[in-house]
């Protein structure tokens, strides 16, 4: 049994060196090795950044078809966005944030939503109000008022999941706005901010349209 459990161990990493090798073959053994040359020489200069959850079944580059240097990607439990806080603790979305908006000067800001979220059901299930608050919990009070309204308004575990995640998502879009440097952007016309939300089990996506305040298939959909 624990020689089973070593193989398997051991496997992973084996894949991803597996993995490693097929992208080092692509993109610096092949004959047009010209995207990271470039990449390296001129700088990294994406035009939209998403932030996304750390779910591994979430990968924004392999969703959206992307290749190396067309995202800036920001990743943490549920892809929340929290508000603007000026004090002296440690901010890794918010510090991602400036970057990608003050230095990089994306046009893009897209907060990448998915069904069957842990971070949204740990919400939900509140396991972390018993004994010490973890880190987890502690993190997903931004999302405190979402959780709030789903569980005022849907009866159900699986409404209530749904309606949680994307009232969660709607608040990470407003808090964006609470950043002085993404507002100004945003009114001067030179950022848009967007809310999208990807379905785990039909591969659709679906984003927030602000004027109807309402989630809408993004195929098809107006471009704003």
């Amino acid at each position: 049994m624990t020689m089973t459990h070593k193989n398997n161990h051991s496997d992973a990493i084996q894949d991803l060196i597996i993995g490693y090798q097929s992208f080092y073959h692509k993109y610096f053994q092949s004959p047009d090795t010209s995207i990271y040359k470039d990449l390296v020489t001129e700088g990294q200069a994406p035009k939209t950044a998403i932030i996304a959850c750390s779910d591994a079944r979430v990968d924004p580059a392999l969703i959206l078809n992307c290749s190396p240097g067309d995202l800036f990607v920001i990743r943490n439990v549920a892809n929340l966005v929290p508000p603007c806080e000026n004090d002296a603790k440690h901010h890794g979305t918010s510090a991602a944030l400036e970057f990608a908006i003050c230095f990089l000067e994306v046009e893009h800001v897209i907060v990448l939503g998915h069904t069957h979220c842990g971070g949204i059901q740990s919400l939900l299930n509140d396991a972390a109000e018993v004994g010490q608050k973890s880190f987890i919990s502690h993190w997903m009070e931004i999302a405190k008022d979402a959780r709030a309204k789903a569980m005022n308004e849907y009866s159900t575990s699986h409404d209530r999941e749904k309606h949680c995640g994307e009232y969660s998502l709607m608040a990470s879009y407003h808090n964006l706005h609470s950043f002085p440097w993404v507002k100004a952007r945003v009114d001067a016309g030179t950022l848009s901010v967007h809310a999208w939300h990807f379905d785990l089990e039909t591969g659709l996506i679906s984003r927030f349209n602000a004027e109807k305040k309402a989630f809408e298939n993004i195929v098809g959909a107006s471009i704003a």
